[in-house]
């Protein structure tokens, strides 16, 4: 593994509890708020969903800062690619056999799924991070949300029969695992080194996130429960102020750069 960071904790300027219950709370009040409005107001209210997706997003963004911070460096695609395929198997079976609980346990099953796979890791793969364990298990639970929430927003519901034909036989579950992967894995990537930063990142995060609102909203359009323009318009709205925010950290923390003109011809070498 290269090196991804300082061998040792991350330094949080904002407390991780802080930020588990903002993906974990905040991710399922999206979820559940998508189910239950659609069915009282209508499809346009299925784009809670995609926020519901967002607060997860974070939260694993966040875990994988954590843990890549050990020394994970060509790791951290690898446990974004993870996290959504813990997320699919748990997600699948949560909501095959749970009904209208079936996020709740899906993110149960995911968080069993992700400590043993933690416990592989450190115990059987002899890794030695102290917080493997637990990272594990945060990032399959933010993986979890991250894909009933989206896609709750391309359908409007999470039930398993409209889940399993809108979204996974017809494929756009490969979008979700792109879109959703890349969100949680790409925000450490872009800004590991000396002077990665926790807000840096996670303003990253939360833009990654409106392009993943935007993908969802663009299936959604075909969809005959969920309501695509507005997931759409929000998640450009998120996407802007994520981005801002992001760009803003990065002058914030870049170095200044003097230009040094071209690089000298062969002939001037000579």
């Amino acid at each position: 593994m290269s090196v991804g960071g300082g061998g040792g904790g991350a330094h949080a300027a904002i407390p991780h509890n802080n930020i588990i219950a903002f993906g974990l709370v905040g991710g399922l009040v999206g979820i559940y708020a998508a189910y239950f409005l659609v069915d009282m107001l209508g499809e346009y209210m299925s784009f809670l969903g995609a926020l519901g997706a967002i607060c997860g997003i974070v939260w694993g963004a966040a875990a994988v800062r954590r843990v890549a911070n050990y020394g994970l460096g060509t790791g951290v695609p690898s446990i974004g690619m993870l996290a959504l395929g813990m997320g699919v198997v748990a997600a699948t079976f949560g909501l095959a056999v749970g009904g209208v609980a079936g996020p709740v346990i899906a993110v149960i099953f995911a968080a069993i799924i992700g400590l043993v796979i933690g416990v592989l890791a450190n115990k059987v793969l002899k890794m030695g991070i102290p917080i493997m364990e637990q990272s594990m298990t945060e990032i399959a639970a933010a993986g979890t949300i991250t894909i009933i929430g989206l896609s709750t927003s391309m359908v409007g519901t999470f039930l398993f029969d409209e889940v399993m034909t809108g979204v996974i036989t017809t494929g756009h579950i490969a979008v979700i695992f792109i879109a959703g992967g890349l969100a949680i894995l790409h925000p450490f990537n872009a800004n590991l080194g000396a002077d990665e930063k926790q807000d840096r990142t996670l303003a990253c995060a939360f833009e990654k996130g409106g392009i993943a609102m935007i993908v969802a909203g663009i299936v959604a359009t075909i969809m005959p429960l969920a309501s695509g323009a507005l997931t759409i318009l929000v998640g450009l709205a998120v996407w802007y102020v994520g981005f801002s925010a992001f760009y803003k950290r990065v002058k914030r923390d870049a170095y200044m750069i003097t230009g040094s003109g071209l690089l000298p011809s062969k002939e001037e070498l000579e």
